[in-house]
């Protein structure tokens, strides 16, 4: 009796993990450049800033609509450097974070890398 109640709850939580990673509502694009993005409109939906250095070139984001978090990252040409960085703010006491708009922003400038999240919601 108990391996039945065993192979009964273990084929219950199967199901349940199966159901979840069916209707999961988080998405993850990919997208070679920057006219990818603005094609896809993923600036206007707001998966993306509208900042996005037209030298941007393998962008990723990941969006769930549930919780409303976005990740992402990029990589971007010298040329876009210096009017990417005026664009953005520093954070105090965030370990060189900067913002803009509903963006944080970490940017590696050896590697002309950047990995962008919404703010956190209060």
């Amino acid at each position: 009796m108990k391996k039945i109640m065993i192979a009964i709850l273990l084929f219950f939580v199967a199901v349940f993990f199966m159901i979840q990673s069916t209707f999961s509502d988080v998405t993850i694009n990919k997208y070679p450049d920057y006219q990818s993005v603005i094609e896809d409109n993923a600036t206007e939906h707001g998966w993306i800033p509208a900042i996005l250095p037209k030298s941007a070139y393998e962008i990723a984001e990941t969006h769930n609509l549930d919780t409303n978090e976005i990740f992402g990252s990029f990589k971007y040409r010298q040329d876009d450097e210096e009017k990417l960085m005026q664009d953005l703010t520093i954070v105090p006491d965030m370990n060189q974070t900067y913002t803009w708009g509903n963006f944080l922003f970490k940017i590696d400038t050896n590697a002309k890398h950047a990995k962008f999240r919404n703010k956190p919601s209060s």
